[in-house]
């Protein structure tokens, strides 16, 4: 079951670290860990229409970006930073987060 919603996570990659989670388990699964994939699979079932769609025609170029500010935060004056992947003109990932240590570069930010 595990390794079917791995295959899943192509196309739903927001069930990505519930799958994960329970896959940690799978040496050692207790009850409630087959509870929590078959809830998964409820989901799933109640959700078709949900996910990332690749049309046939759709191109599969990976596109990157990302940025960080340097001390942009006045108060603390830590950085920020942040990435985006594209896959063709679909948006699958993307992460923003202000540093934890306050950066004395650029380069460093």
């Amino acid at each position: 079951m595990i390794g079917s919603l791995l295959y899943l996570t192509a196309s739903r990659p927001y069930i990505l670290f519930s799958v994960c989670l329970c896959a940690r388990f799978q040496s050692n699964p207790k009850e409630s860990h087959l509870f929590a994939v078959k809830h998964i699979l409820k989901y799933l079932a109640y959700t078709p229409t949900l996910g990332l769609w690749y049309s046939r025609d759709s191109s599969f170029d990976l596109h990157s970006y990302s940025d960080a500010d340097f001390g942009g935060y006045k108060v603390d004056l830590k950085s920020t930073s942040g990435s985006c992947q594209y896959l063709g003109s679909v948006l699958v990932s993307w992460f923003s987060k202000k540093q934890n240590y306050v950066a004395l570069s650029t380069t460093e930010a």
